[in-house]
C-alpha cells in the first residue's frame, strides 16, 4: 500500500483510472482499469461515500470487484474537523489492523490510508449491494434488530476483557472526564437549539443526565469490550440470502473500548419506538446473550440487563454530541429528534438515572 501514490485521496473526483489499478493490483488483482464511474451513497454525518464502478482493460478476473465503494473525509468544514478529532484515524486502523481478526461482518477493506494530520482519509471497501441501509428515521422491525444484536456480540465477545484492549490506543478514548464535561456543556446549546421540538419531558432527561455525566462515567461496568459507539440503523447493512437475514456494520470512526451494553442499548433505544421496544425488549435482549455465549463469553440475562440499562445513556450522549459536532441538514435534525425522543424514553422507562443518584 506504500507504494500507491498519492497514499490518501480526499474525494472520489481525484481517482484515477491509474490509482485505482495500482490500488488493486496491491490487493492481488492483476487488472488495470481504463475507466470508472462514481455516485453518492449512504447518509453519512462525518464522511462521505461513493460507489466506484470500474470498467477494465479485457475481462474481469475471477474475484476482482467490478464495484467498489470509496469513504473520504466530509465536505462539511464542521464534521470534518470533528473527524481529524481522532475519529478518521479510528476507522482507518479499525479496518487495516482490526476487523479480519473480528466475528463482526463488515465490508472487507482493499485499502486504507490516513493523511499525517489525520484530517483526510481514503478507505476503499467491499460493495455490499444489494444489501441496503437501514433508515434511522422510519425504524426498524424486531427481526432486523434481532439479526443486528447477534452480529453485535461479534464484535464485543472476541475481546471480552482482554489486555490487548490497552493496547488499542489509536481508538476515540471513550468516555472520560473531558468527555462528560462535553456532554455538561453541549446539552443546553442542543436544548436551546431544539426547544421548539423536544417535549418537556425528554429536554427533562437530556438535563438530568447532564448533572450526572460525571457519574455516568466514573460508575461504568467493570467489564469491558470493544464498542462500536454508534451502532444504529443508519450504520447497518441488511441483505438476505439463504441463511436469512444478514446484517453488516459499517462506520467505525467511534470505536473505543467501554460497556458493551452501550452499543446494546442504543441499538434498541433508537431502532424501535418505545411502545416496540418494550414489547420486543426480552427477546432482543436473550438474543444477543445467546450469541454472545455462542462465541465463548457466558452472562446472565441479569448482567446483560444491568449493562443496558447503565448503557441507555449512549442515546443521548451521541445525539446530543453528534448534533453539534457535525453540520446541519433537514435530513440530520429529523434524525436527532427522533433519536432524543426514543432514547429519553428508554432511559425514563428503565429507571435508568436511578443508577446515577
Amino acid at each position: 500500500m506504500s507504494e500507491i501514490r498519492p497514499a490518501v485521496v480526499a474525494e472520489a473526483q481525484s481517482l484515477t483510472p491509474e490509482w485505482l489499478t495500482a490500488m488493486l493490483r496491491a490487493a492481488g488483482h492483476d487488472v488495470r482499469v481504463r475507466g470508472f464511474r462514481h455516485r453518492p451513497i449512504g447518509t453519512g454525518q462525518m464522511a462521505h461515500s461513493e460507489r466506484i464502478e470500474l470498467d477494465f482493460e479485457g475481462p474481469i478476473p475471477p474475484g476482482c470487484p467490478a464495484s467498489i465503494v470509496g469513504k473520504f473525509p466530509s465536505p462539511s468544514p464542521e464534521s470534518r474537523a470533528s473527524g481529524a478529532s481522532g475519529g478518521y484515524r479510528a476507522e482507518t486502523r479499525f479496518y487495516t489492523d482490526l476487523a479480519h481478526r473480528l466475528s463482526i461482518r463488515t465490508p472487507r477493506c482493499l485499502y486504507g490510508a490516513l493523511s499525517e494530520d489525520e484530517s483526510t482519509f481514503t478507505l476503499i471497501l467491499e460493495d455490499m449491494a444489494p444489501a441496503v441501509q437501514g433508515d434511522q428515521i422510519a425504524g426498524a422491525s424486531a427481526p432486523s434488530l434481532e439479526a443486528a444484536a447477534r452480529n453485535l456480540a461479534g464484535l464485543h465477545a472476541p475481546l471480552w476483557n482482554s489486555p490487548e484492549l490497552d493496547r488499542l490506543d489509536w481508538t476515540t478514548g471513550g468516555a472520560g472526564d473531558l468527555f462528560a464535561r462535553y456532554v455538561e456543556m453541549a446539552t443546553p446549546a442542543f436544548i436551546e437549539r431544539y426547544a421548539d421540538r423536544l417535549a418537556p419531558e425528554d429536554r427533562e432527561i437530556l438535563s438530568r443526565f447532564a448533572e450526572r455525566a460525571q457519574r455516568w462515567v466514573a460508575r461504568r461496568p467493570k467489564d469491558r469490550t470493544l464498542v462500536h459507539g454508534d451502532y444504529r440503523l443508519d450504520n447497518l447493512l441488511f441483505r438476505e440470502d439463504a441463511s436469512g437475514l444478514v446484517v453488516t456494520a459499517v462506520d467505525w470512526q467511534t470505536l473505543s473500548v467501554a460497556c458493551g451494553g452501550q452499543d446494546l442499548a442504543y441499538l434498541l433505544g433508537n431502532g424501535l419506538e418505545p411502545a416496540a421496544r418494550r414489547e420486543h425488549e426480552p427477546r432482543l435482549l436473550a438474543a444477543y446473550r445467546e450469541a454472545m455465549a455462542e462465541l465463548g463469553v457466558e452472562r446472565s440475562l441479569d448482567e446483560i440487563r444491568a449493562d443496558y440499562v447503565y448503557g441507555s445513556f449512549q442515546g443521548p450522549v451521541v445525539t446530543v454530541l453528534g448534533a453539534l459536532a457535525v453540520g446541519r441538514t433537514e435530513r440530520g435534525d429529523a434524525m436527532f429528534m427522533a433519536m432524543a425522543r426514543r432514547s429519553a424514553a428508554q432511559v425514563r422507562e428503565l429507571d435508568a438515572l436511578a443508577l446515577l443518584d
